[in-house]
């Protein structure tokens, strides 16, 4: 406000001197900087390379398998802009893994694998203005992540190099305490003259899928409504997705015989309903769950029927040590009953969630490459010290036992249990904007987690190990401290 009178009083001046070029200027000077303090400019970015050691991660390897060490890096940049009655946002990101691109040396002769990718480009429009009595009511239309609760169902996972994106429109409603997001989205391989095929491939960059999940096949469209409360006693939440994969059928023909995939019009929807809770039920007590129910549709049109049960608790044990129980449910197939192309589906997947998360480091369990067609009861006890402000050491043991039946090959039954994991972790704060963070993780595998039904491994490594070492430095360059 001082700025801006004594703009004025300049102007003043200037009109005394009858000079209406210096009149116009000075006025265009005040409303430039009027603006400017009402509009906010960000400007931040992300180095985080991560070195691995892979000795059975995410599926198990034969005894003679050699050990996979390397080096990925994300490179992430994010400009911002907050004016009035509006938001915008991008994030432009490089993933590669150190070597795989040809040199200024030699690029004529080998192909330059590209990494770069446009993570995140929104605009927000902002439908409620100052003076309303609501909080917030936007439109957030573009590439965007998308995160709700503890992730288990939809989450941005940052922890892949390359995370999660949707290309969506979402309406986002905030008063009171209450939360109302409405989402929606439609995918499409390119511009039509005509129909709306979609394969469900996206383009990959950098030997990194470019989708938004695991399935190996992408969403044709997607609706969402997010409900959420939060109350003296913590939150409550409840969600219901519609996820619709492109129709297909399989056309077999020419000798020797060739099954190909040909997509038609038409989709099959899958539908996920439930609530995510998270209760203080005393200062030092916390329990968070989840319940969901999925029904309809796979994207390969079988009849769906799984479900999802989760609860965590955690307990403050002094100032600095937190510790807790829990287990989670995901339902699945019979494992002695044959599948067909008619019979229902009862394995739930978790959508677009973060499952290095919940079930174990390793990946082994709907990430990847992971088990889950028989379902999933996951045991586990976590803990984590703070043994410093800047220093936290975590402790997680999982134990992982099929949620139904699985066949030994020969009419019989094997044992439900598959293995035991623990999983090590080292966080460290050496400022404000680079932390330095490194596991290990060791798996203590049963020959049902080896068997032809769930991994189909022979000669198996069933003690498979995995360790990294990971620097994430996050500059703010418009933070002149």
């Amino acid at each position: 406000m001082q700025k801006i009178t004594t703009t004025i009083q300049k102007i003043k001046a200037l009109k005394k001197r009858k000079n209406s070029k210096s009149i116009l200027l000075g006025l265009a000077i005040t409303l430039f900087g009027y603006n400017a303090a009402n509009a906010q400019l960000t400007a931040s970015g992300q180095f985080r390379p991560r070195t691995e050691f892979r000795d059975g991660y995410s599926t198990l390897q034969s005894k003679d398998a050699e050990t996979a060490v390397f080096t990925s890096q994300r490179t992430r940049l994010n400009v911002g802009f907050t004016g009035y009655r509006f938001k915008f946002f991008v994030a432009v990101q490089d993933v590669r893994v150190w070597g795989q691109d040809a040199s200024t040396i030699n690029r004529t002769t080998i192909a330059e694998n590209n990494g770069i990718q446009l993570h995140e480009a929104w605009g927000e429009i902002m439908l409620n203005d100052t003076v309303s009595s609501i909080q917030n009511l936007s439109l957030k239309i573009g590439r965007q992540e998308i995160s709700y609760d503890d992730q288990k169902v939809i989450g941005a996972l940052d922890w892949l190099q390359q995370a999660r994106y949707h290309d969506a429109i979402v309406l986002k409603y905030f008063n009171k305490g209450w939360t109302a997001d409405f989402g929606a989205a439609f995918n499409q391989n390119k511009e039509l003259l005509a129909g709306t095929i979609y394969n469900g491939v996206p383009a990959a960059t950098s030997g990194y899928t470019a989708g938004t999940n695991g399935l190996g096949t992408n969403y044709k469209s997607l609706e969402y409504a997010y409900i959420a409360k939060k109350f003296f006693f913590g939150d409550i939440s409840f969600l219901f997705l519609s996820d619709n994969f492109n129709k297909y059928t399989n056309v077999t023909a020419g000798t020797p015989a060739v099954t190909t995939k040909v997509n038609e019009q038409g989709i099959w929807t899958r539908n996920t309903t439930g609530f995510y809770y998270n209760v203080n039920a005393t200062r030092k007590l916390k329990f968070e769950g989840s319940l969901y129910h999925q029904f309809g549709h796979d994207k390969n049109g079988r009849s769906l029927s799984s479900n999802l049960a989760s609860i965590t608790s955690t307990l403050q044990v002094g100032r600095k040590l937190f510790v807790g129980p829990g287990v989670d449910y995901l339902s699945g197939n019979d494992g002695t009953k044959a599948v067909t192309a008619t019979s229902e589906n009862n394995q739930f997947d978790p959508l677009y969630g973060t499952p290095h998360k919940f079930w174990g480091t390793m990946d082994y369990f709907y990430a990847s490459s992971g088990f889950g067609a028989q379902g999933l009861l996951n045991y586990f006890l976590k803990a984590k010290y703070n043994l410093k402000d800047n220093l936290t050491l975590f402790a997680d043991i999982h134990c992982f036992e099929s949620a139904n039946s699985l066949s030994n090959g020969a009419g019989g039954k094997q044992t439900s249990y598959l293995g035991t994991e623990l999983d090590l972790k080292m966080s460290y704060n050496m400022t404000k904007m680079i932390n330095i963070e490194a596991g290990y993780s060791v798996m203590q595998a049963t020959n049902s987690m080896a068997s032809a039904q769930v991994k189909n491994v022979t000669n198996a490594n069933l003690t498979p190990q995995w360790a990294y070492v990971m620097v994430n430095i996050k500059p703010n360059f418009l933070n002149k401290k």
